[in-house]
């Protein structure tokens, strides 16, 4: 696969070193081990500083709070198809919209997630069909989120509720897949959305991933 990866070089590298400080400071054993890792997260943190607007202090409250072995978070959105459009969001941070989904939990199946958060963040009860596709969520085209994601996106059946906006949301709405309101990248784009409809057109295709 074509390498899509237009992040710049700084913040691969500021994520590497915050990962490697926060292995790291798992396994120190002692006063030294922990100091040499801590400093690594405070690099980490001078070079977001130096290439954002945030603030090193800030930044490095959030990176040391990362504990144990790092590994890449899991987002899952639901493809929720209802006569040929789709479900969206609207969320409330950024007022660009998105399919439902969100942060797995500990302890939870994949596909719980997304039958929780599409409930949650629209008010429809889906049933899952099958995984559309994984994804590598920081390989979008875009400089995303400081730590590294995966992404999960299944194919769901709508089977209930009725349209409500939730405390991340601003509103609920289906659109044609051909006419899609202004998205949040980093939620939802549109190779994302091209896939989704090369799945509807193929139910057998199997699952892309990166």
């Amino acid at each position: 696969m074509k390498e899509t990866n237009k992040e710049p070089q700084w913040l691969q590298w500021a994520r590497e070193i915050q990962s490697l400080g926060q292995i790291g400071l798992a396994f120190s054993e002692n006063h030294y081990e922990k100091a040499r890792n801590t400093r690594l997260i405070e690099l980490a943190s001078e070079m977001v500083e130096k290439h954002t607007n945030l603030e090193k202090e800030s930044v490095n409250k959030v990176l040391m709070n990362q504990t144990g072995y790092a590994t890449p978070k899991i987002d899952v959105r639901s493809a929720v198809i209802k006569d040929g459009k789709i479900l969206l969001v609207q969320e409330s941070d950024d007022k660009c919209w998105a399919m439902p989904g969100g942060w797995a939990d500990v302890g939870d199946y994949p596909s719980q997630v997304a039958v929780r958060e599409t409930k949650e963040e629209s008010g429809f009860d889906v049933k899952v069909n099958k995984v559309i596709g994984v994804f590598d969520a920081n390989r979008n085209g875009r400089a995303l989120e400081f730590f590294h994601a995966f992404k999960i996106i299944f194919l769901c059946d709508l089977v209930g509720g009725h349209s409500c906006k939730s405390e991340e949301t601003l509103a609920v709405d289906f659109f044609d897949l051909n006419d899609l309101p202004q998205l949040s990248p980093n939620r939802t784009n549109i190779r994302h959305i091209e896939e989704i409809k090369k799945h509807l057109a193929d139910i057998k295709r199997p699952a892309l991933f990166d």
